[in-house]
């Protein structure tokens, strides 16, 4: 007897258990109620599913391959593409690598792979969305479709500061993403990605938008989510659960290389807004003011009576720039900016961005216990050149440095610093593209002189590159720290 209860108690809970498997199955399918059945609980449900998404905007991502010539990666060695492009999108410098004999690699007219990337397709004619260190330096560009058919690609535009690149491909009736509004998006929404991490095509991962709006772009706030970004994805959009780009997957925060939790994207509104000066002038005019600018405290501004820590502090203002014409004084607090309320000093450069060059702009300022208002003759950022950070991000305090036909940007080294460095002349490199860089030129060094010529001022310095024979090589005397070295720069193939 003792037995057949047992069995019954066995009989009984396998039924229960099967009941309760049919009945979270109907309530998934949303026929509990239909079955007489309660609805499951919420936190009982599945996760979304995002294969009719993928299905959707899937064939409109594509995978972009780069390729430059052997000579313009001297110094990379062996090094794998993935690690290569590790290097270049965290601005580390290349391990210099002996090419043969000891010298630099001979250079070699057969295209090399350089890199892979992802992007995203915005009209049926062929206009590619990507990051613009993803075409950097690049000599051809190639897009791959889902189809598998490639096709050569031009670069009709890249804006470094953004980090946006607009590519076309001769090809019609093609798939398209949609846009998405930045400004519906929430923290907590899930969010996919699709890209070609490490090469693999039309990879698919998914997660959350962790954060809105963080301070680590220099003219744009980005959007921080957990979603699996891997070096490859750089370009790829990221996607809400309506099927609309809502950014593009552009940085990784790493200590290794590889996925950590932490990546950001461009929000695709602002993407937008520099896609379409690209489209329509092959680069991106920004506005200037010429301040350099820092956070105001709390303590600074309880002390001066401004009451809470909001604005932009000036440091310092550009001699002869548009802020000094207009009288700002360092010291100023910059409050507002045409009616646009400056909550942080990072606001400040990318209101500033956004206004024509050329026109005028009226700013607030709280200076000496009272507000008042300036107008300024907004100037522009010269668009071929690296945008020069200082303090939390705002102007430089100093003329941006021009970029030569080397690729270089300098600016002329103050008294104090000759006297440091115990020289008389030079000028300092403040970014290093192109034939420079490719010759070994990094940023922060010291050019000496140019072909035996001694180097006394950027003017002088951009002077002499203007009158270079590009069809022969040059010497660079470089000093990098307390060693002075010559750098040859080869004439483009």
């Amino acid at each position: 007897m003792a037995m057949q209860a047992g069995m019954r108690e066995v009989v009984d809970a396998a039924r229960k258990r099967v009941v309760w498997v049919a009945w979270a199955w109907l309530c998934a399918l949303g026929l509990g109620t239909v079955a007489g059945l309660a609805p499951i609980p919420a936190h009982a449900q599945s996760l979304p599913d995002f294969t009719e998404l993928v299905e959707r905007v899937g064939p409109a991502v594509v995978n972009i391959r780069t390729t430059e010539r052997r000579s313009a990666r001297s110094g990379s060695g062996d090094m794998d593409d993935d690690m290569l492009e590790f290097f270049r999108r965290f601005g580390l410098p290349m391990p210099n690598r002996p090419g043969p004999r000891g010298g630099q690699p001979a250079p070699d007219a057969e295209p090399q792979t350089r890199g892979q990337g992802s992007g995203f397709i915005l009209s049926a004619d062929g206009y590619v969305m990507t990051n613009a260190h993803v075409v950097e330096s690049a000599d051809e560009v190639f897009v791959t479709l889902t189809d598998n058919r490639e096709f050569k690609a031009k670069v009709i535009g890249s804006d470094k500061r953004s980090d946006v690149a607009l590519v076309k491909i001769d090809a019609t009736s093609l798939p398209t993403v949609r846009i998405g509004d930045v400004a519906h998006l929430k923290v907590g929404e899930w969010v996919i990605a699709i890209g070609s991490p490490f090469g693999l095509q039309n990879t698919v991962t998914a997660g959350i938008v962790s954060a809105k709006a963080r301070d680590t772009g220099d003219f744009l706030p980005l959007i921080q989510t957990d979603v699996a970004i891997n070096p490859g994805n750089s370009g790829g959009p990221l996607i809400n659960m309506r099927g609309e780009v809502v950014g593009i997957n552009s940085q990784i925060y790493s200590r290794s290389g590889g996925y950590m939790g932490i990546a950001f994207a461009i929000p695709i509104d602002e993407a937008t807004r520099v896609v379409d000066q690209l489209k329509t002038t092959g680069h991106v005019s920004r506005g200037r003011i010429g301040v350099v600018i820092d956070q105001v405290t709390k303590e600074v501004a309880e002390s001066i009576g401004l009451g809470k820590p909001v604005g932009a502090l000036v440091r310092s203002v550009e001699n002869g720039g548009p802020a000094d014409k207009a009288g700002i004084e360092a010291g100023d607090i910059i409050t507002k900016v045409d009616q646009k309320t400056v909550d942080k000093s990072v606001d400040l450069p990318r209101i500033v961005a956004g206004i024509k060059p050329g026109s005028k702009a009226v700013i607030q300022v709280f200076r000496r216990g009272s507000y008042r208002d300036i107008t300024v003759a907004v100037a522009e950022f010269p668009s071929d050149t690296v945008a020069q950070a200082s303090g939390s991000g705002g102007d430089s305090g100093k003329p941006p440095a021009a970029v030569t036909s080397l690729g270089l940007a300098v600016s002329d080294l103050t008294d104090a610093q000759k006297k440091e460095l115990k020289i008389k002349g030079g000028v300092r490199v403040e970014s290093a593209d192109g034939a420079g860089a490719r010759a070994g030129v990094r940023e922060g060094d010291v050019i000496l002189a140019i072909d035996n010529t001694e180097v006394t001022s950027a003017k002088q310095f951009e002077t002499l590159v203007s009158k270079l024979d590009r069809s022969k090589v040059s010497t660079l005397l470089v000093r990098r720290g307390d060693v002075v070295n010559f750098l040859i720069v080869r004439p483009a193939r």
